[in-house]
């Protein structure tokens, strides 16, 4: 059923009718070249406006459970070397969208703390699949075709998930009575380097590596020069979840490695 655009103004109800539960993943995404005047606003406008009057709809309708879809980004951009965010960790979102995203998970518990809406909070990084775009999207290609990539030389470990794994956990999220209330990180279970990424894209696709080593510093400088250092920050920086109270309340563990999740991605495109 179609609703129309997400916001404060959003008419839920008869789409609401005999729900028992609501999976809310949709969103206004970040975006690496904002067009928006006032950002936080656009952001704002759907991601947390938007989010409180679908609780708040759901909340109405009578719906037991919501699954909100939020983002690492609500943690921060980066995490120190084998740190990664916990459940306990303070939230610092560093952006718009993380911010609008941190503001909605709130406003989820103010409806839910003031009803019987029981409320899930899943913070996934990178997701990975069929659809994949931007900078993941640009790297496998880069890959395929065999261009030298200058990241021999970065030491850091990203979270990732496989759209297969953030799937099956939303289905376990969606019935599981420890689940409610609670905020859950999910990733692949194995964080790699970027480098280490590399390797796995290029064994999906049958293709050596073409990795040349290039100190991480003049990276840093090569991206400030041609104004890419948020791009270059993001290959070179970590950022690692900690999914261990997701797998020991939830009793889930990922069904695909990231390796398993490459190869059915680059299956998937070739067919």
């Amino acid at each position: 059923m179609v609703v129309g655009d997400i916001g404060p103004d959003t008419q839920w109800s008869t789409a609401l009718a005999g729900v028992d539960c609501v999976v809310h993943c949709a969103a206004r995404v970040h975006l690496m070249r904002e067009s928006a005047s006032d950002p936080l606003k656009a952001y704002r406008q759907v991601n947390s406006e938007g989010t409180r009057r679908l609780a708040e709809a759901a909340a109405a309708a009578g719906v037991g459970r919501l699954v909100f879809i939020s983002s690492v980004k609500v943690m921060g951009e980066t995490t120190a070397p084998g740190r990664p965010f916990r459940g306990d960790d303070t939230p610092s979102p560093a952006d718009p969208y993380g911010q609008s995203k941190w503001e909605a998970e709130q406003a989820l518990q103010a409806v839910a703390s003031q009803s019987g809406l029981e409320v899930v909070v899943v913070r996934p990084p990178l997701v990975y699949g069929p659809g994949v775009r931007a900078n993941f999207l640009r790297l496998m290609h880069a890959v395929q075709r065999g261009w030298p990539l200058p990241l021999g030389a970065v030491d850091n470990r990203r979270s990732m998930v496989a759209l297969d794994n953030l799937v099956d956990l939303v289905a376990v999220c969606v019935h599981h009575p420890d689940a409610a209330g609670q905020t859950f990180f999910v990733s692949d279970g194995t964080d790699l380097s970027t480098p280490g990424l590399i390797r796995a894209m290029a064994a999906a696709y049958g293709v050596p590596p073409n990795l040349w080593s290039v100190p991480v510093g003049l990276l840093r400088l090569a991206g400030t020069l041609t104004g890419q250092r948020d791009s270059v920050d993001r290959l070179v920086d970590s950022l690692q979840v900690d999914i261990e109270t997701t797998r020991q309340r939830l009793g889930w563990q990922p069904l695909v490695t990231t390796e398993e999740g490459l190869r059915r991605l680059v299956a998937q495109e070739r067919s």
